[in-house]
């Protein structure tokens, strides 16, 4: 039986500057750094897996096929995105809220999507 997910992994340039920016501006922690690869962990134990890339960057819009972005939970979403705007990070667009949820949408160095998300009530 499939338990969940234990990671998922984003191909870069160089992946050890990708994963010390995680630790860095959204505060992972690197636990496992490979010849190639480096693990971070975020304080719910989700990790991302960072990859040497190959070739180049396709289409990367919050429609392109593929995975479009990854939702990073936040219990003070106000605080945190003055975090990140305080870190320099690149916003693409306002932060909206609806039904209580807040959302806003950035990128990492590399250009792939992020959604910072506080939930009102979790999904079930």
């Amino acid at each position: 039986m499939i338990q969940g997910i234990e990671h998922t992994a984003i191909a870069a340039p160089d992946p050890a500057a990708l994963a010390q920016w995680y630790v860095d501006t959204l505060g992972f922690t690197v636990n496992y750094r490979g010849s190639t690869a480096v693990f971070v962990k975020a304080p719910d134990g989700s990790m991302i897996e960072f990859i040497p890339a190959e070739g180049g960057r396709g289409p990367n819009t919050l429609k392109s096929p593929g995975l479009r972005h990854l939702a990073l939970t936040v219990d003070d979403f106000e605080a945190q995105y003055a975090r990140l705007q305080r870190k320099g990070v690149h916003f693409l667009g306002e932060p909206s809220e609806s039904k209580g949820n807040k959302v806003v949408f950035f990128t990492d160095p590399e250009g792939n999507i992020l959604h910072l998300l506080q939930r009102a009530v979790p999904l079930p």
